[in-house]
């Protein structure tokens, strides 16, 4: 088992299974999909990154954590480096396993970073450099997956367990590749 540093969630696991089986939603999902089966806890990497972003005149330093597995999910922003109340430490076998170098990370995160500032105006942006240092350590984001299905089907959802969000396609496929691969 691996022993991790995640952030603490604010979703335990009675409430993530309260809202996976109740609502209108769950009668279309049950319909759909079958009866909620079990809930399980997933932790997924997530290099921090410290980001300065020049614009213009303009200095602003961020905390943006991107995915360390394949950097396809959505970054995750911070005010700051999560300090040791806003973490756990814990051992578990449902982590995936940080895959990409910190070389690839950086590059993947100064394009995402310049992809997000263009979307807020593209007119606005001028001179634009960004600068990525590493910030110290992995921190693993916590998940709660529903599993339903009816006789050998089987199907999930995802809910961010620090958000409080429901997870859509992109971490619905990295899950269903750590729980297909051969470890």
């Amino acid at each position: 088992m691996a022993r991790i540093r995640s952030l603490r969630p604010n979703v335990n696991r009675e409430e993530a299974t309260e809202y996976f089986s109740s609502g209108l939603l769950d009668i279309l999902r049950t319909t759909a999909s079958g009866p909620l089966k079990s809930v399980a806890d997933f932790y997924i990497p997530f290099r921090l990154f410290q980001v300065e972003i020049l614009n213009g005149d303009k200095r602003d330093q961020r905390v943006f954590g991107l995915d360390a597995v394949n950097g396809s999910l959505d970054l995750y922003t911070f005010e700051q480096l999560p300090g040791e109340r806003e973490v756990i430490y814990l051992e578990t076998r449902n982590c995936s396993e940080p895959l990409l170098d910190e070389g690839e990370a950086k590059r993947i995160l100064a394009a995402r970073v310049q992809r997000l500032l263009f979307s807020t105006g593209f007119f606005r942006v001028r001179n634009l450099k960004i600068s990525a240092e590493p910030a110290a350590g992995e921190i693993y984001i916590p998940y709660w997956v529903g599993f339903r299905g009816r006789g050998v089907q089987a199907r999930f959802v995802v809910m961010d367990a620090v958000r409080r969000k429901m997870e859509g396609a992109k971490v619905r496929l990295l899950l269903q590749a750590w729980l297909t691969s051969i470890r």
